[in-house]
């Protein structure tokens, strides 16, 4: 349904993407941020799905070419931690938010694991945006503080989660509150990477549906 694109990043440099359209000229648009396997075909199915229920979706390749197979976890830790996420927030994401909003769209930006992450990083960075979705990531404090967060945020999360802890959501939850900020927080009695139909081990449909649905209504509600 999509294809591949390229776009200027702010400092000039050229990214690359996938690119699905809705068929609705004037549509909103969504930033589908990678987990840490790269940009899989099933981000791209993301894309194509946002495509159909209205938006213009643009995942932009934040490893550059690189996809990680699902069973090799060193391998995807290893693209994760080289990753500079603060170059690929303020330059690579914020470029495609600049390519989706080029004709005055309002954007919002989501990601799932490593990618929600970079959804609340560039909350706090990116001022194109419009709303924010993240999907079980969290970045660490000093990347992103919960004050700092300039757009309302919905957060999916796993309650069987060993690397987005249920403990970690509970402070960026606390921290959110604290600092008036507002969120929308769902979990969910499922695994990490429960939105990921192309892993089975972890896919929850229920869960995956219901997060979905609620994602795509909180978009529609802040981007028209």
């Amino acid at each position: 349904m999509g294809t591949s694109i390229n776009f200027k990043r702010p400092d000039g440099k050229e990214a690359s993407g996938y690119l699905a359209n809705a068929a609705r000229g004037n549509a909103p648009g969504v930033v589908v941020i990678q987990e840490w396997w790269g940009l899989q075909d099933q981000i791209k199915g993301m894309c194509d799905r946002f495509a159909r229920a209205g938006f213009d979706a643009l995942a932009p390749d934040l490893y550059k070419g690189k996809v990680v197979p699902y069973h090799d976890t060193d391998a995807a830790g290893k693209e994760m931690n080289s990753l500079d996420f603060m170059d690929a927030t303020t330059q690579t994401v914020r470029g495609a938010a600049q390519y989706l909003g080029k004709n005055g769209a309002k954007v919002g930006l989501t990601g799932f694991c490593l990618g929600g992450a970079v959804t609340i990083i560039g909350a706090t960075k990116i001022p194109e945006l419009t709303a924010g979705v993240v999907f079980y990531g969290i970045p660490p404090e000093q990347a992103a503080k919960p004050a700092d967060v300039r757009i309302p945020l919905q957060g999916h999360f796993a309650t069987k989660d060993d690397w987005c802890t249920p403990a970690l959501v509970d402070g960026f939850e606390k921290a959110m509150r604290a600092a008036g900020k507002s969120l929308e927080l769902y979990r969910y009695d499922a695994e990490h990477g429960f939105g990921n139909e192309q892993r089975l081990s972890v896919h929850d449909r229920q869960c995956a549906e219901l997060a979905w649905d609620r994602a795509t209504d909180f978009f529609k509600k802040h981007l028209g």
